[in-house]
This record gives structure tokens, C-alpha cells and sequence, in this order.
């Protein structure tokens, strides 16, 4: 044929495009010739000239429209214009494909089905993802009947990309390689479009509403508190990022868009919910801190978002104002307008509204200090100044700057809510710290409202009732006094020298170092809180409590005594830490003999502090709250820990500071030494009595060091890295490590003495609680300290450090230990060392200790510390773990499921879901079945035994749960890989049709562990609410069965592919070792029922089990009704081990009736099975087009028995008509 010959033939440009021109006419040419003829006219496009492109897509384009194969033609242009890289991106093919994205854009304007292929090329195949893909649905998201379904298209691609390379990233199953790939897949998306938004000014400016728009969806589906570390730890932007980078582009290069943009963020700032507005509110500050000039013409949109103010939620309203601070020293203008805005906004009932404005001033403030310190380019005086009555208020004039001005405005906040005021308080101290010549005027600030609550003339000097206030029943704290004193404490701290009066030798006993030069004529403010403290101080030591905590006058109730007493108490508890707080400031630069007399000091200050728990102590239900909110007190933690330990507020900051709690650890070990000495003496002496003052004092002052030292660890993950006072507070928390590690071994040999002398006396088991609560405490610490090390990198030498004052030696082999200290990288050698040096020592000195709660959370640290380690080191750590569960009989259920999880998720895969089974095969044997009983203590894993067979059943439960959620995630990828495999679109490309190979391959080995696994426990006795989670556990997982069977299923008009052997195996083994014991489990838990039909909740637990069981009989039938249609368009038999279903409604089985058809059954031709079970699925089916299996088909399945074959279809006919539902035998 004369066509067949010009596809052989080689074409020139010149009759490339003729012919593209000329073969819409031929009508003769069928679907092979024309994917032939596409085929040649894109291999011939490779060395056309560039200026001929454009008419030969469009001669394409309309070839498409006229239903010339359309698919194949839009493919082949997106992936001929994606591949081109290299040298030839050039100016030129940049303009070239702005004008094809312009000829596309409107063949789609022409035929919308051209944009519903390309959509849907993106939708089945990734790989189809590129930069002139990205162009493309942007331009074709200007055509409205397809813009929304542009957009979702590209943001379901992004979000994709970034969620499976997030999942795949802690993914144990996956191989490296295919991780590699999804971290590839990452990268090529954002370069791809960051590529087609740098390339939009080639003659595409019609695509920047799409990309303004595409932008800010990507920010609107920001996750609050996301993954940057994640992102920036392999190079990638992240989905906030992107779009902000795009958005930023856009208003470099276009002015047009700069309009939109912001009023866009206005829009969406105020209609958002504030999650999703934050990354908006990051947006503006990004574009303001940038881009401060262009900013300037769009004022007048910004003063319309600040009118909101008041509207906005908290944290957006204060982030606003953040954001706007670098354009305040361009416009004055705007700064006046919003010191306006928040002026309002003072005066507004809400707390939040007025928290918010509080924040904007004290932010405004320090962007002045901050700007003054910085260069010339200062904020200057504002025009908003204080009225005069605000300005009367002042005692005195304070120093130039915004601080003066707005000093009327923050004497305002002194009359608000607690929250406000202790806002306010830590910014004053934030001011010092940018500032501190601004100290002196912050004192004459504070002096005035202070004078309130402190009595210079009285005996008792703290009004702290005054700061207590009862109304509509409820008790109230109005002014936190302990964070004022905090405030000021730090201020006088910080003062530099020459701004006080106060000599240096006094300040000294404080730990100041101050000058001696005084203004003369003037009685400093700073000299009035040095008084005062130093009284305050005296006055705590000498514990003068009498009229401190009095009734309120008038209360006509005893409830709001208490809370007023409890009140009263945590403020003076606060007050209590302040002062310690300036102690062990002190002790940093004292000499040894005054440190003697501040021990004495600390030890007279904390009994007051322990005196006080009966106060804070007695009501754990009762409200005490500061103006209407739940109280908070960072020292709000009682000494007495449970098993879920101290509940520590991670909200507030805390009043010691680390250097402070070092000194104080420094001096408890120093004091707890002797008292050790002192009782293990006394015991051997048999003279308990003369050491019990000695160890209480030792006990109260470690309690008190744990407490706050858990406090600090708590609330610095929550703290902004930016702030101010991140330094101040926390300091060098790694200090801390090798104390409290010092102290752990201490209280270590102290509670083992005090455990050996008193486990028989009846005196002495107070003594012991207490030793053991102050060891757990310990232990708490220290993992909230590993907590905090493994979250920051400039933390990791504190793991050495801590090693280095370990008494332990190593407790595996000596290769293991020299191996460890020879790792290069440091991260890696100082979790290595900390757990084989420190931890496992510690574990098996206390494990035979019997002290469980410790070893609970030792191997907790083991497990959050291995999960940071080379998959080398943290298969070390998880075969010592197995080597525990081999060694001896832990009988403590919580410890059993401990070591059970750190050995499973220590272990790689596949060993991690061997281990499974094998713990399984154990469990079967401890819990015992229907026809094996029991026994005591499992040989192989002596950790099994009756005591702890639960708690480890629901750990490897747990275990399998966590699986199924990473298969939920893998079939549907395995869905993509499906798609591409058997549309052999690309299939050799870059190697990923072999990935796609491999990651099937990865997900059936997966789910055949995960079979073997749920097999055990459907064969043991279990409890009834295990039963009802393994049930449940195995619906979901024969869910995921039936969709991997239904992706074995070609489409039509694709080439059926035979299931792999690995997929074979599963659905055989599955068939055999899981679906025909699990009917046996089912029918076993509805004879259960039957037999305890007066049991305690037996209604609540039917219910919800019947809801279960017909859940999972649907799913195995819907895995098996895809397994019959697979087994007949592939002709492999998949059903041989297949249990024929019965009909289970309306009909109680007997149990010796089910045996003996069973037995019936085993005996059946497997032929009979699959022609019933596939006559069932073509009835479920309706208008299915396949025929059931015969021998004439040649069909494997059906040769196995050709003469036999009419007798099986009549059988099958039989067993069908037998289904109809028929009432029983009993009800007739």
C-alpha cells in the first residue's frame, strides 16, 4: 500500500510537515498505521528546526480534534516539549514553547477533550510530570470549564509527591532504592515547577492568574506545625516553601500581579481558619522582609487587614503585626495606624484580642531597639503619642523612644488579665536584653504597681491575698506576683554597670554586679527592688506564713477558702522559685565559705516550698485560675509521681533558668553524698532514726532539682528558637547531662541499700516509695533530656559527655564496644556509646533489681535513640533484644511488651515480622487453642508466659495494625505501577518499570509475613476484646487482598499479564493457613457468646461483633470474587485451597455439624468450587461478559478432571439453588 511505503521512507522538514497537514484527509488510515504514522512524524520533530514547531503541533492539534487518535497526539507533544534539557533551553525553545502552550491553549478552548487527555495522562502516569506538563494545565486552567480541574490535578501530583517521599522516608519495608526514587520524584516535581513559573515571561503571561492561583492552594494545604527539618535535610523546599517561592517570583517579575497578590492574602487571612491562614501570615512577612520598597504602594490594603484586628484569631492577629514591623521604619504612617489599631483593641472584653496587642507592642518596641542597635535606619518618634491622662498616670518621664510614648498604653495592660501581664513582664525582660540602659525606666514603670503588693512598713511584706480575687464563686489570680519578681529579678541581673544606685557590695549578695556610681538627687527606682528583694528574701527565710495564707474576708464558703489558700500558696511557691533562681545565680561567683551559708539558705527555702504542698496539693479537681483561665504555674507539679508521671505545663516559661538548676544539682549531689554515707552507715548501724533527718532533707531538695529540671526540658521544644529569651532561660542545657546521669547512680546505690535494709520492716516502706519515686523522677528527666538532645543537632556531644562519667563498663562484646568508639560520625558514636555504656548496663542491673517502671523507660530511650541509627547499629541493638527475650522470664506484663517492641521495630525487614511469628508461634503455645491446652512458659522465648502472653498479643497486634495503615498507602501506589505496566506506557524508561516490579514484589513478601502472623492468633484462645481487634485487623487486611487481586485484572483492551509467582504463593497460603481457620475462629467467638449470654456487658460486646463479622465475611468474599475473575482471564487456577462460603443469615450453625462438613468438604473436586464460586460472581456481577471455565477453553483448571465435568456443573447448579435462605430446622 502506497501509505505503508511513505511510513518506510525517510521524511525531510519540508515534507514533515506536509504530511501532518495532508493525513487528516485520509479516512482509510486505522488506529495501528496512525500510532505508526505519530510514531514518525515525533521521531522526525527531533532535528526539525525549532521556528517549525509550532505549526506542526498545531497541524497535530487539530489532527487530534478531528478524533485522530487524540490520546497518543497529546502525549506525544507533552513528552516531546518535556524532554528537551540541556543546552537546547535556550531563549529561543522558550518562545517557541510559549507559543505552542498558546496554540494548545486554544485547540482546548476549541475541543475541551484535549484538555481531558492531558488531565488524564498526569492522573494515570507521574512520569508524565514534567515542566511543559506544568505549563500546560496552567494555561489550560484559563479555560473555565477545566480550571478546576487543572488545579486539582496539579495540587493532588504536588501534594503526592511530598507525602509519599514523607512516608517512605521511616518506611522499614521499602528498599533504599525505591526510597531513593521517591526522594528523586520530590525533586523533579519541584523543579519542574519552579521551571515552568521562571519560564512564564516567554510569551506565557497568560498562565499568571493560574500560577497565583495554583500557588496559594498549595498554601492553603500547608499541614500547621509541618516538616521543614525534613525538607531542608534533603534539599527540598517543602509545599510552603514552593509556594511562597513561586508567589515571590511572580511579584518580582510582574506588576500586574502585585495587586492580586495581596489582596488575595487579605482575603484569604480573614476567611481562612487560622491553621491555614499561617502560612498566608509567612507569605506577607516573606514578601514585606524582601521586597519593603514595591510594599509601600499596597499600605493602604495592609491598614484594611489591620481593621480586622480584633476579629482575627490570637496568634494570627500577633503574627500580623510581626510581619509588619520591617516596613515600619519606611513608614511611619503605618506604624502610627497600627499603634492605633492595637489601642483599640486594649479596650476590647476579649483575652485573646487583648494577649494579641499586648504581643504587637512589646514586638514594636523591640523592633525599635532592635533597629537603633542595627544601623541609622531607625523608627522615629511617632505621631500616636500617649493622652494626658494616660501621661498623668506616669510617675515619672522615661527615656526616648517608642517605650515613652506607649508607656500609657502598657500601664494599661498592669490593669488586665494575668496572662497579659505576664505577656508583658517577659517582654520587659526581652527589652533589657536588646537594651539594657533601658533598665532604669522600666524600674520606674514597675516600681508604682510592685508598691501595691509589697508592705515596706509591715511584718508581713507580700500582700499576696491582694493578688487573689473571688468572684461569682469562682477564686481568681489577678496579678502574678511570682512573675513580676521574675521580671525584675532578671532585669537587675542584667543591668549594666552605672544605671543604679545600689552599691556593688550589696548587690553582690544577690549575684549583681553593679558599679558604685549613683545620680545624685535621685532616689533610683532599681535601689527601691533591691530593698524590697533583699526583704522578701529575709522574709521567706524566717517562713513568717501567718496572715500570708488567711481566709478571704467574707467568703461564706469553705470551697473557696481552699482555692483561695491554693491560690495564695502557688504564687508563693512561685516567689519561692525566683528567689532560688537568684541563689544559684549567686553561687556561680561566690566563694566556698558564703556557699555554705547559701546551702543553709536553699535548704530552709525549699521546706517552705515542700510546706506548701498541702496547698497546692489537696484539690487536684479544683479551678484555680488566673482571671478565668485554667491555672498554669510552671511550679503547678506535684513532687509525688505516678505512673504517668508529672502532668508539666509546656506552655509557660519556667523560673530557673539551667545554670541555675546545674548549681542547685551541683549542690544536692554534693549534700545527698553525705547523706548516703550517713544512711548506708546508719543502716549497717541499725540506727536509722539519727540519719532520717539528713536523707528527707537530701530527698526534698533532689525533688524539687528534678522537677524544675523537668520542667525546662518539657517547655523548651515549644519555645521560638528566635526568642530572646531561649539564652537567657535555657543556656547550655547539655551541661545538665552528666549531673543528672551522676545523680541517677547516686540515687541508684542509695535506693538498692535502702530497698535491702527495709523490704521487711513496715517503718521503713515510706522511705522506700519515696526513693523509688525520686529514681523514676530521675529516670523521667533523662529522657525528656534525650528527648531534647535527639530533636536538636548542636546537642548531640552531650550523649559523649554523659558517657564520659559513666561507671558502667560495656555491656556487650568488647568488639562491639571498640567498634563504636571507632564511628567517624559523631551523631552516630554518641547514641552508639549512650546506649551500649549506659543504657543496657542500667537495664539489666535493674531488671534484677525488679525495678520496673525504670527498665519501662530505659528501653523507651533505647527505642527512640535506635530509631536514629544506620540500619547496622540499630540491628545490634535489636538482636540484644531478642537475646533478652531468650534469657530469662520477665513476668511484668508493661516491661515483656516493652522488650517485645524494641526487639520487633529494631529489627529490619523481613527479620522484624519473623520475629513476629516466631512470638507468635509462642503465644499460640502459652495461650492455647480449641484443642491444645495451655502452657506455663514458652521455651524458646521465656518473656511469653501467662502473665505477659496480653500484653505482648496486643503488642504484636499493635505491630500489624501499623502494617496494614503502610499497606493502605502501598495499594494505592501499587495501583499507579498497575496502570503503567499493563498499558505499557514507557516500560523500560530509566529503569522503572523494574521498580515497579520490585516495590509488587515488596507488598506481597509483606502481606505473606503479615498472613503468617494473623494465622497463629486465629488458631489461640484469646480475650474478647482482642478478638474483636483481630477481627477487625483481618477485614482490613483481606480489604487490601481483594484490591491487589482487582489490580491483577487487566482493563479492556490490555494485555492480560499472568499473576507473578510470589502473588500465587500468597493467595495459596493465604487460602490454606488463614481463611479456613479464621471461619473456624469466627464460628468459635459466636459460641462463646452463646455460652455467657448473662456475662457483664455481653449486649455492648454482641453488637459491636456483629457489626465485625459480617464486615469480614464480605471482604473475604470480595477478595475471593476477584481471585475467580482473575483465575479465568489469566487460566491459572488461584482457587484450589479455597473454602466454599455458606449462607450465614438467619441460621445457627452446630459446631459437629460444621466439623463434619468440613470434612465432606476436603473431599471435593476443586473444580466443583471454583464453577459454583464463579456462577456466584458473574450473578454478583450482572452484566459481566465472561463465561465460567470449561474444559473447552482449555482452561488448566478444568483439564484436571475433563470427565467429570458435567457432573461438577450440575453440582454446582445444586449447591446454588441450596442457598436460597430457607428457615432452619428448629423454626419450621
Amino acid at each position: 500500500m502506497m501509505f505503508d511505503r511513505l511510513l518506510d521512507c525517510s521524511w525531510s522538514n519540508s515534507l514533515l510537515l506536509k504530511m501532518v497537514s495532508l493525513v487528516r484527509e485520509f479516512s482509510f488510515i486505522d488506529k495501528v498505521r496512525g500510532r505508526e504514522f505519530l510514531d514518525k512524524v515525533f521521531v522526525g520533530m527531533k532535528c526539525a528546526n525549532l521556528q517549525d514547531l509550532p505549526s506542526l503541533v498545531y497541524q497535530l492539534l487539530v489532527l487530534g480534534s478531528k478524533g485522530f487518535i487524540k490520546k497518543e497526539v497529546i502525549e506525544g507533544i507533552v513528552m516531546f516539549f518535556g524532554s528537551i534539557t540541556g543546552s537546547k533551553t535556550s531563549s529561543i525553545i522558550r518562545q517557541v514553547e510559549g507559543t505552542v502552550l498558546l496554540h494548545l491553549n486554544f485547540a482546548v478552548k476549541q475541543d475541551p477533550s484535549l484538555g481531558q487527555e492531558v488531565m488524564g495522562l498526569v492522573r494515570s502516569d507521574f512520569r508524565a510530570f514534567n515542566h511543559f506538563t506544568v505549563s500546560v494545565l496552567l494555561s489550560v486552567a484559563r479555560v473555565r470549564r477545566l480550571g478546576d480541574s487543572s488545579m486539582c490535578i496539579l495540587k493532588t501530583a504536588v501534594l503526592t509527591a511530598y507525602r509519599d517521599y514523607k512516608f517512605t522516608k521511616d518506611c522499614k519495608w521499602l528498599p533504599d532504592d525505591l526510597k531513593e526514587g521517591y526522594l528523586e520524584n520530590t525533586k523533579v516535581v519541584e523543579k519542574a515547577v519552579l521551571r515552568a513559573v521562571n519560564e512564564s515571561s516567554y510569551g506565557r503571561e497568560h498562565m499568571v492568574p493560574s500560577i497565583l492561583k495554583f500557588a496559594f492552594v498549595l498554601l492553603e494545604s500547608v499541614e500547621e506545625g509541618g516538616n521543614k527539618e525534613l525538607w531542608n535535610s534533603n534539599d527540598l523546599l517543602g509545599i510552603e516553601d514552593l509556594g511562597i517561592k513561586m508567589l515571590k517570583t511572580l511579584f518580582e517579575v510582574y506588576d500586574m500581579a502585585r495587586n492580586e497578590i495581596i489582596e488575595q492574602c487579605k482575603f484569604r487571612i480573614l476567611s481562612l481558619k487560622p491553621e491555614q491562614s499561617m502560612p498566608i501570615m509567612r507569605l506577607l512577612g516573606n514578601l514585606i522582609q524582601t521586597y519593603p520598597c514595591p510594599m509601600l504602594e499596597h499600605v493602604s490594603r495592609l491598614k484594611e487587614l489591620l481593621d480586622y484586628f480584633t476579629f482575627m484569631h490570637g496568634k494570627v492577629a500577633a503574627y500580623l503585626v510581626t510581619a509588619l514591623l520591617p516596613l515600619f521604619k519606611f513608614s511611619h504612617d503605618l506604624q502610627d495606624y497600627t499603634i492605633l489599631v492595637m489601642r483599640k483593641a486594649m479596650f476590647r472584653r476579649e483575652e485573646t484580642v487583648r494577649i494579641a496587642a499586648t504581643s504587637g507592642l512589646i514586638d514594636l518596641i523591640l523592633a525599635e531597639k532592635q533597629s537603633k542597635r542595627d544601623g541609622p535606619l531607625s523608627f522615629q518618634d511617632s505621631s500616636s503619642q500617649a493622652s494626658c491622662s494616660q501621661q498623668a498616670e506616669m510617675p515619672c518621664s522615661l527615656g526616648q523612644g517608642l517605650f515613652q510614648e506607649l508607656s500609657g498604653l502598657l500601664q494599661r495592660c498592669l490593669y488586665q488579665q494575668a496572662k497579659v501581664k505576664e505577656l508583658m513582664y517577659h517582654g520587659l525582660v526581652k527589652l533589657v536584653l536588646m537594651d539594657p540602659s533601658s533598665a532604669g525606666s522600666i524600674f520606674d514603670f514597675l516600681l508604682p504597681h510592685f508598691l501595691c503588693f509589697f508592705g515596706e512598713d509591715t511584718e508581713v511584706q507580700l500582700k499576696i491575698r491582694s493578688c487573689v480575687k473571688a468572684e461569682s464563686g469562682k477564686v481568681a489570680i489577678e496579678e502574678p506576683l511570682d512573675c513580676l519578681l521574675s521580671c525584675v529579678s532578671w532585669i537587675l541581673l542584667l543591668q549594666p554597670p552605672g544605671k543604679t544606685g545600689v552599691s556593688g557590695s550589696a548587690w553582690a549578695c544577690l549575684g549583681f554586679s553593679l558599679s558604685q556610681d549613683n545620680e545624685v538627687g535621685r532616689n533610683l527606682s532599681g535601689e527601691s527592688f533591691y530593698s524590697a528583694f533583699l526583704k522578701i528574701r529575709k522574709f521567706l527565710t524566717n517562713q513568717n506564713l501567718e496572715g500570708v495564707l488567711g481566709k478571704i474576708e467574707n467568703a461564706g464558703s469553705k470551697h473557696l477558702e481552699e482555692e483561695n489558700s491554693k491560690c495564695c500558696a502557688l504564687i508563693l511557691s512561685g516567689i519561692i522559685e525566683v528567689v532560688l533562681n537568684t541563689i544559684g545565680n549567686e553561687m556561680e561567683k561566690t566563694t566556698e565559705i558564703r556557699k555554705v551559708d547559701l546551702e543553709k539558705e536553699i535548704i530552709g527555702l525549699l521546706d517552705l516550698h515542700h510546706s506548701l504542698d498541702k496547698y497546692t496539693c489537696t484539690s487536684r479537681q479544683s479551678n484555680g485560675i488566673r482571671k478565668g483561665n485554667l491555672l498554669s504555674a510552671p511550679h503547678d507539679t506535684p513532687n509525688i509521681m505516678d505512673s504517668g508521671h508529672t502532668k508539666v505545663t509546656k506552655g509557660r516559661i519556667p523560673y530557673l533558668s539551667t545554670s541555675s538548676i546545674y548549681q542547685l544539682l551541683q549542690t544536692a549531689l554534693k549534700l545527698y553524698n553525705t547523706d548516703c554515707s550517713n544512711s548506708i552507715g546508719a543502716y549497717q548501724n541499725c540506727s536509722q532514726s539519727s540519719s532520717g533527718n539528713s536523707s528527707k532533707c537530701g530527698s526534698k531538695i533532689i525533688s524539687f532539682v528534678l522537677n524544675a529540671f523537668l520542667r525546662n526540658a518539657k517547655s523548651l521544644p515549644v519555645m521560638e528558637k528566635e526568642d530572646p529569651l531561649m539564652t537567657l532561660i535555657y543556656g547550655d542545657i547539655k551541661m545538665l547531662g552528666p549531673q543528672l546521669l551522676k545523680l541517677i547512680f547516686l540515687l541508684k546505690s542509695l535506693t538498692k541499700s535502702v530497698t535491702d535494709h527495709n523490704k521487711k520492716e513496715a517503718k521503713g516502706k515510706k522511705e522506700v516509695e519515696d526513693q523509688r519515686e525520686l529514681f523514676h523522677l530521675a529516670f523521667v528527666c533523662l529522657k525528656e533530656l534525650i528527648i531534647v538532645s535527639l530533636c536538636s543537632p548542636n546537642l548531640t556531644g552531650m550523649l559523649e559527655d554523659m558517657v564520659s562519667v559513666s561507671t558502667f563498663q560495656c555491656s556487650g562484646s568488647d568488639d562491639e564496644c571498640e567498634a563504636a568508639t571507632r564511628i567517624d560520625d559523631q551523631h552516630v558514636r554518641g547514641k552508639e556509646l549512650f546506649v551500649t555504656k549506659i543504657l543496657k548496663p542500667l537495664f539489666s542491673e535493674l531488671l534484677a533489681l525488679t525495678f520496673f517502671g525504670e527498665v519501662e523507660v530505659i528501653c523507651d530511650m533505647i527505642f527512640m535513640i535506635g530509631k536514629k541509627l544506620p540500619c547496622k547499629w540499630k540491628n545490634i541493638h535489636g538482636a540484644w533484644a531478642i537475646r533478652v527475650c531468650k534469657s530469662g522470664g520477665i513476668r511484668n506484663s508493661k516491661v515483656a511488651k516493652a522488650v517485645v517492641m524494641l526487639a520487633i521495630s529494631l529489627s529490619s525487614p523481613p527479620n522484624d515480622l519473623a520475629l513476629a511469628q516466631d512470638i507468635a508461634a509462642e503465644l499460640l503455645k502459652v495461650a492455647g487453642s480449641e484443642m491444645v491446652d495451655p502452657i506455663e512458659m514458652s521455651e524458646l522465648y521465656p518473656l511469653v508466659n501467662h502473665s505477659t502472653s496480653s500484653a505482648i498479643s496486643s503488642c504484636v497486634l499493635q505491630l500489624i495494625e501499623a502494617i496494614l495503615v503502610d499497606m493502605d498507602w502501598a495499594t494505592k501506589k501499587l495501583r499507579t505501577f498497575a496502570l503503567v505496566t499493563q498499558k505499557n506506557t514507557h516500560p523500560n524508561e530509566n529503569g522503572e518499570h523494574a521498580s515497579g516490579l520490585a516495590f509488587e514484589e515488596s507488598i506481597y513478601s509483606m502481606a505473606e509475613e503479615v498472613m503468617k502472623v494473623l494465622s497463629f492468633f486465629v488458631l489461640m484462645t484469646v480475650k474478647d476484646t482482642q478478638a474483636e481487634h483481630l477481627l477487625k485487623l483481618a477485614a482490613r487486611f483481606y480489604k487490601h487482598l481483594a484490591q491487589m487481586s482487582k489490580l491483577r485484572i487487566a482493563p479492556k483492551g490490555c494485555k492480560q499479564l499472568l499473576p507473578s509467582l510470589k502473588f500465587q504463593k500468597l493467595v495459596e497460603l493465604t487460602c490454606k493457613q488463614l481463611t479456613v481457620p479464621l471461619y473456624n475462629f469466627v464460628m468459635l467467638v459466636q459460641k462463646k457468646q452463646q455460652e455467657n449470654p448473662s456475662s457483664k456487658g455481653i449486649i455492648r460486646k454482641i453488637k459491636r461483633e456483629n457489626r465485625c463479622i459480617p464486615d469480614l465475611i464480605f471482604q473475604i468474599e470480595d477478595y475471593e470474587k476477584y481471585l475467580i475473575r482473575l483465575s479465568k482471564v489469566s487460566k491459572v487456577n488461584l482457587l484450589r485451597h479455597a473454602k466454599r462460603s455458606t449462607s450465614r443469615d438467619f441460621k445457627i450453625l452446630d459446631p459437629k455439624k460444621m466439623i463434619s462438613e468440613e470434612d465432606a468438604s476436603n473431599h471435593d473436586d476443586p473444580n466443583v468450587v471454583v464453577n459454583e464460586l464463579c456462577e456466584v460472581s458473574e450473578d454478583d456481577e450482572g452484566n459481566e461478559s465472561e463465561k465460567p471455565l470449561s474444559p473447552k477453553s482449555g482452561n488448566p483448571m478444568a483439564a484436571e478432571d475433563s470427565g467429570s465435568d458435567g457432573e461438577a456443573l450440575h453440582s454446582a447448579k445444586r449447591v446454588k439453588r441450596g442457598r436460597v435462605v430457607h428457615d432452619s430446622d428448629d423454626e419450621a
